[in-house]
């Protein structure tokens, strides 16, 4: 009896989340292909029918939130419509919250496994090379620079946003790693042009990340 439509693609998706969750939490190097058809209820056998080896499925891995039509209904009260004129600014603040600080196993992989990729093959660093150019392009589409500065503060802020949560992450003090998120969220929105830049000169007290965030609706 044949599967239904669309089998074949959730069964991939299931492997895909299994070694997410997996690779998020503990590296590549210490989860097995056993350890991840395990999680993902099939055998062993069946991993060769959707992937070449662990390698290629953690390219697949390296998709982030902002390239998964599905990644909303992980987060409560977390948003992003790349649609919006205000999707950079969504981006930034989806990306330093505290439900991506938190939710290790269903992060951005940029942000857990970077060390990985440096060690593994080249199919791995095209991945991360692509997943960066789209968090790159969607910030860009929206900086309120002239069009040869876009670019460049697209790749800044990017920067900055996986770069802070990999410090966050590694900080054990978790109030200095919530003002460390709060910091960087404010400074990468006034980077890109998406909030009002004047609480930021004379001295003026720094907004808080909240604050920031109701700036930009």
């Amino acid at each position: 009896m044949p599967y239904p439509a669309g089998h074949r693609e959730r069964v991939r998706k299931k492997i895909i989340d299994s070694a997410r969750r997996l690779f998020n939490r503990r590296g590549f190097e210490s989860v097995s292909i056993n350890e991840i058809m395990a999680d993902a209820k099939m055998t062993h056998g069946g991993f060769y029918s959707y992937f070449g080896s662990k390698s290629d499925l953690y390219a697949e891995v390296l998709s982030c939130f902002f390239t998964d039509p599905e990644w909303k209904n992980q987060w409560e009260d977390v948003e992003v419509d790349l649609a919006s004129s205000q999707a950079a600014a969504q981006v930034v603040k989806a990306y330093l919250s505290r439900q991506h600080f938190e939710d290790v196993e269903n992060s951005c992989a940029m942000v857990a496994l970077p060390t990985d990729v440096m060690r593994l093959g080249d199919d791995a660093k095209r991945a991360f090379e692509e997943v960066f150019a789209a968090m790159v392009g969607v910030l860009e589409r929206s900086v309120k620079d002239r069009k040869q500065e876009r670019r460049a503060k697209a790749q800044a802020v990017a920067a900055l946003c996986v770069g802070a949560m990999v410090v966050a992450r590694s900080l054990e003090n978790r109030v200095a790693a919530d003002e460390l998120r709060d910091v960087c969220m404010s400074m990468a929105l006034h980077l890109g042009g998406w909030v009002n830049t004047s609480a930021m000169k004379n001295g003026a007290r720094e907004e808080s990340a909240e604050e920031v965030l109701a700036s930009v609706g």
